[in-house]
């Protein structure tokens, strides 16, 4: 029934034997020492004898100093480091700083090491080596981001810009080191294409205004200076700014008389009246062009000074593009493998849609101007002094607007196949920048001029901007390369 003791028989009841004539008790007394024993030995004692060495709790400022030690990266500043017993080499390096060097030993621990490991504090004041190493990586980073559009909850950007400011700042005490950081600031405005990019710049702006250091008052004001004079003397930046601020702001802009003066005044291309001179090299034509000021279209109206060039009046051929992989095999489509993992192809290197075109497709940006250096061994004498190249964004829009004025002169210009630049795309490309800063910021893509045959009609126009990666192939992507005046 329930609540009565369940009576207990003999046959429920264990008792344990004696061991080798040692009572239970003593020997379960001894196995539950030697258990706790073990225990104690494998938390306290093991670690330190299967993993001896000690951590190293490394700082910088300032920080996210890369950490390796002997040579293998193990993370960032601040951070802490565990370093086998031994003599080890840590070493902590950050772009525009001089790198900072330690001989350690790190000593065991034996006892309780996984719980009260031995440590050492490392904090180091890294030395600025008088460059712009940090805010050029910045800047790039700063280019690369701009091609996600604007932050969302999900997703934040890093303040690259800014961030490498900073660590530059005290290069910016000086004269030579501010012109330095002005140049480079000018070349990554031509990224500022979202809010928070436009931010980021603002303050990477008043940082180099005041050495890398919290605003003052004073440099704040200079800054707004400084942008205001800039934006009053680029064409283009008030219907910049109007696409880019918040809709109060955009339409206190587009009511200005700034943006009236800016409407009335419009650049105007002043072109020759036609091609001059013919030269066959390799059996391609090319046509001569006079210098000319363009009025280039996107990404906001704006003029351009173009130097004379001749360009080829089609796009490479097939029988062009088969003389060039005999000169250099490297780039045969067998040797795709090592192409690729060069970084220099994609797996579309070569393919093509249309086997009756005569146009060879597919080529990557790096292997239009490996095409274009070859080239440039075969000009004739009278073309010393000349190289081949991409063209320009600015000289291919010239050509092709001049390919409309004369009709038959240049084929497909339009409507054919995409066609590499040389330039690295920057989304406003008409804000001024030094050539040499242009190059130094390192772009993710590259421009492609002229639509192609795949396109839908009336989506695109001779003034009409594209981009891809440099490594990048595609069907519907060719190139024609230029003859120009050599670069310094």
């Amino acid at each position: 029934m329930f609540g009565k003791k369940k009576e207990i028989l003999p046959e429920d009841e264990v008792h344990l034997k004696p061991v080798l004539g040692v009572k239970p008790g003593v020997y379960l007394s001894a196995l539950y020492v030697f258990t706790f024993l073990v225990i104690c030995f494998c938390a306290l004692v093991l670690p330190g004898l299967a993993k001896p060495g000690m951590v190293f709790a490394l700082e910088s400022e300032p920080a996210g100093a890369a950490v390796r030690v002997d040579d293998v990266y193990i993370g960032t500043t601040p951070c802490n480091v565990f370093v086998p017993h031994g003599a080890h080499q840590l070493t902590m390096t950050l772009p525009g700083f001089a790198p900072h060097e330690w001989s350690v030993i790190a000593e065991r621990r034996v006892f309780a090491s996984a719980f009260f490991p031995r440590k050492e504090r490392l904090v180091e004041t890294l030395t600025e080596t008088a460059d712009t190493a940090a805010l050029l990586q910045g800047a790039s980073e700063y280019a690369a981001w701009s091609f996600t559009g604007e932050p969302t909850a999900i997703y934040q950007i890093p303040r690259s810009l800014s961030e490498g400011v900073y660590r530059s700042g005290p290069i910016a005490a000086t004269p030579r080191g501010y012109e330095a950081i002005d140049d480079l600031l000018r070349g990554a405005a031509r990224f500022t294409t979202t809010r928070a990019s436009a931010r980021d710049l603002v303050r990477a702006k008043a940082l180099a205004d005041n050495a890398g250091l919290a605003p003052s008052p004073l440099s704040l004001l200079s800054a707004i200076e400084d942008a205001l004079a800039y934006l009053s003397e680029t064409p283009g930046s008030a219907a910049w700014l109007a696409a880019l601020l918040p809709k109060e702001a955009s339409e206190a802009i587009s009511g200005s008389s700034w943006y009236a003066k800016v409407s009335r005044n419009q650049p105007v291309s002043r072109f020759p009246p036609g091609f001059g001179e013919t030269f066959i090299v390799e059996a391609m034509l090319f046509r001569e062009l006079s210098g000319a000021t363009l009025a280039q279209g996107e990404a906001f109206p704006h003029e351009v000074e173009v130097n004379g060039f001749l360009i080829a009046a089609n796009e490479v051929s097939r029988e062009v593009w088969d003389t060039f992989l005999v000169a250099e095999p490297r780039w045969r489509s067998d040797n795709l493998t090592a192409l690729k993992a060069e970084g220099l192809v994609s797996e579309d290197y070569l393919l093509s849609l249309n086997a009756d075109s005569s146009t060879i497709p597919s080529v990557s940006w790096y292997a239009a101007n490996a095409f274009c250096a070859w080239l440039t061994t075969l000009l004739p004498p009278a073309l010393h002094g000349y190289e081949v190249r991409l063209p320009t964004e600015a000289e291919w829009e010239y050509a092709a607007k001049m390919a409309e004025r004369n009709d038959g002169v240049l084929q497909d210009m339009s409507g054919g196949l995409w066609e590499w630049c040389a330039d690295p795309y920057a989304p406003l490309n008409f804000l001024p920048a030094k050539p040499e800063t242009i190059k130094a910021i390192v772009s993710p893509e590259r421009v492609v001029r002229g639509g192609s045959w795949a396109n839908q009609p009336n989506t695109f126009d001779v003034e009409t901007r594209g981009s891809l990666p440099p490594e990048f192939c595609s069907p519907f992507v060719s190139f024609r390369p230029v003859i120009a005046i050599k670069s310094e």
